[in-house]
């Protein structure tokens, strides 16, 4: 408890620092299920989306392995851009994992569905034991344009 200033006099910096330039995007289904953390978070002009799996929206995962995966998570990173005004094409950088490395190349087939070129920059890597068991798992950030 001694260190209770001291993290309160931090908490103010912080704030004072970031003031309302950061804003948090909880849905009502993260809610619902109780998931810790934000779908997005909005720290001056940059959106930051977290990890998106393609599930129902309750918690289970859409059926038919990658493709179908691929499309509900884009679906869903969609409506979460859109609380922002934002599309994809305001995207800027994307961390994919994939179960399967090995398709990587069949994730490319839905990946260039909902982007144009140039396409955003992007990390991808095999991962295993992704969220709900997933085929992948995708985070992007976004760039909110300046109003003119």
């Amino acid at each position: 408890m001694k260190n209770l200033p001291l993290i309160s006099a931090l908490l103010l910096v912080a704030s004072s620092v970031w003031g309302d330039d950061v804003q948090h995007y909880v849905s009502d289904v993260a809610i619902k299920q109780g998931y810790p953390f934000s779908d997005a978070v909005r720290v001056d002009n940059i959106v930051y989306l977290s990890g998106v799996v393609g599930d129902d929206g309750n918690g289970n995962l859409v059926e038919g392995g990658l493709v179908p995966e691929a499309h509900q998570a884009f679906k869903s990173m969609k409506s979460t851009l859109a609380k922002f005004n934002l599309g994809f094409n305001d995207v800027f950088k994307c961390l994919v994992m994939i179960d399967d490395i090995s398709q990587w190349g069949l994730f490319n087939t839905v990946y260039v569905q909902y982007f144009d070129k140039p396409y955003p920059a992007r990390s991808a890597f095999g991962a295993d034991g992704l969220a709900l068991n997933a085929s992948f798992e995708m985070e992007c950030m976004a760039y909110i344009p300046e109003d003119d």
